[in-house]
């Protein structure tokens, strides 16, 4: 299909508008301090003395009023909202390209660097708030009227290409459904006779080092492990974990380089899967800085975060690398699928970035241009 030529962004503030976090006392929670309510509920966002300043800087209110004092006791009920300051968040593109779009659906051809749902510093910078000012800017009432557009499925920070999003609620829960089936189909019996489904897949990436076979099947399952930094654990090769599958076929071999350009198809969708199953493989995405050969991050035995915090009372940054850290390179090339609302088969192409080219792929551009 042709590559639509519009596209969407508005450049980001200097700083977002900060962010307010809600809480009600429960029964449970009856009887604590402020203090014992912050850092224990959420130990994972600050370490204890950085809860402490927050709430000398009247960051928290409680049935909005400003408490100061950390040992104040909470009552069942009470109301309690911390205010998080506006700060400056990380570079990131604004400009997303516009590969496909309907009533139902639009798909983005996302660039690498830009987070698609709000997460630790990036908050604003997102490709949703991209959706969403965009839809806002229609005016009429008909616009207002309509939900606004929402991914529904994830690429990592790093990674680029072609994001799926979904303008109503019936093609969000289909999509949904599409995604959600292709990954539980994995793992079944005879799931090399399997039709894939009602979506397909297909990244390009580079990978270090030399792959021997044209293609090679990776199936392993991936799990979570504690790791630094990552709040809710980190995805990683195991045993013990749900069940993945890739297909990786070889495209082209650069023995200069040491490296060879890939195309992956996966059926199952889990997080940071492509990534975790080439270095489980023995060959670590050119440029990743967290996984390494195996399928682990590089320092998994790594020391845990001290009790020291950034200006705003959180952690400060991990030292060690985290999931959305870039420098990889993976792109989104190809989606097919079933529409959800027409069950018209579409095709979606995200140009290549030129590293992920072939060489006869780049002679035909150059030769176009």
């Amino acid at each position: 299909m042709a590559v639509s030529s519009k596209k969407i962004g508005i450049p980001w503030p200097e700083s977002n508008d900060g962010l307010s976090y809600h809480d009600v006392v429960r029964p449970s929670d009856a009887g604590l301090t402020l203090i014992q309510f912050y850092s224990t509920k959420y130990k994972s966002s600050a370490p204890l003395q950085g809860w402490l300043q927050r709430i000398k800087s009247d960051q928290i209110t409680v049935d909005a009023t400003v408490v100061t004092d950390p040992n104040t006791f909470l009552r069942v009920g009470s109301k309690l909202v911390y205010h998080r300051l506006p700060w400056k968040e990380p570079d990131a593109p604004h400009t997303i390209q516009v590969l496909y779009e309907d009533d139902d659906i639009i798909a983005l051809n996302k660039p690498s660097g830009l987070q698609v749902l709000p997460g630790g510093l990036f908050q604003q910078r997102t490709v949703l708030t991209q959706l969403q000012w965009e839809a806002n800017s229609k005016s009429t009432f008909e616009a207002h009227q309509k939900p606004h557009p929402v991914p529904v499925h994830r690429l990592g920070r790093g990674t680029s290409g072609i994001l799926l999003c979904a303008k109503t609620k019936l093609a969000r829960a289909r999509l949904a459904s599409y995604f959600a089936d292709g990954t539980s189909r994995v793992g079944r019996k005879r799931e090399a006779n399997q039709e894939l489904g009602k979506i397909a897949k297909i990244y390009r990436a580079l990978a270090s080092g030399i792959l021997d076979n044209d293609t090679v099947t990776v199936n392993q399952p991936i799990g979570m492990v504690k790791y630094p930094g990552v709040a809710k654990g980190l995805y990683v090769a195991s045993q013990s974990g749900k069940p993945a599958l890739s297909v990786v076929d070889i495209l082209e071999r650069n023995v200069q380089e040491n490296t060879t350009l890939v195309q992956v198809k996966i059926q199952s969708g889990r997080p940071h899967q492509i990534r975790i199953h080439l270095s489980f493989i023995g060959h670590p995405l050119l440029g990743d800085p967290l996984y390494d050969v195996g399928g682990q991050p590089k320092c998994l035995d790594c020391d845990f975060l001290d009790e020291s915090f950034a200006e705003d009372g959180g952690y400060p940054r991990p030292a060690k690398p985290v999931p959305g850290d870039c420098g990889y390179y993976l792109h989104a090339h190809n989606l097919s699928l079933s529409h959800p609302i027409t069950n018209e088969i579409i095709e979606i192409v995200a140009p290549l970035p030129s590293i992920l080219q072939t060489n006869e792929e780049a002679k035909g551009i150059a030769i176009e241009q």
